[in-house]
This record gives structure tokens, sequence and C-alpha cells, in this order.
């Protein structure tokens, strides 16, 4: 019985730490920048998670451009089904191209 209890104990603990280092991950540009105003990385707030993001992208060899030019210009219908129509609003010039493209590979590194 005491083993069972250290055992559920442990992965309480286990999860409950995996969960806040998740959370802590977000980078600091992207709460700067009004990212998280929208998005998380690991649920969907208006737009998709980063998480998602990065699944529907991996693998695609033109992703980062895509998707730097989306975070540039704004759009909608890429992710209706999640956002239910909500567009997503342009970034540039408010934030430097150069943060954009970090924020990028930020979530394109997530599904690795």
């Amino acid at each position: 019985m005491k083993a069972r209890w250290l055992t559920v104990s442990a992965a309480a603990v286990a999860l409950f730490g995996a969960s806040q280092a998740f959370a802590a991950e977000m980078p600091p540009l992207a709460k700067k920048s009004g990212c998280t105003a929208c998005h998380a990385i690991d649920h969907k707030v208006v737009g998709p998670a980063w998480m998602d993001v990065s699944k529907r992208y991996a693998g695609d060899a033109g992703a980062k451009d895509k998707l730097v030019n989306r975070v540039k210009t704004g759009g909608k219908g890429n992710w209706t089904e999640v956002t239910g129509g909500v567009p997503m609003p342009p970034y540039s010039p408010r934030v430097s191209d150069g943060d954009i493209a970090e924020l990028v590979d930020f979530i394109l590194g997530l599904a690795k």
C-alpha cells in the first residue's frame, strides 16, 4: 500500500512539474509582442495552440516563410475550424521582422 501511494505521489509531482515547466517556456518576446492575447503553447485561446501550428507545418520546407508572412500581414481562413473565423491581425511593423522570425522558429520547433 505504501509503495502505491509513493508511486501515485511521484507521478503527480512529475506531472505538475512538467506542466509548470511547459507553461514557463513561453518566450518573453511572445508576451512583449502581444501574442499571448490570442495564443498559448498547449491550448486554444482565440487562435490555435502553437503546438498545433507546429504539428500542422512539420516537414513543410516553406513553413517558416509562410508563417512569417502570415504574422506580418495577418490573415483569415487557415484555422477557421479553431477560430470560428476570427482573423489574425497584422503585426508588422509593430513587431520587427527579426522578432517575428524568432517567434516563428520557436513555434516550428515545438513539435520536434
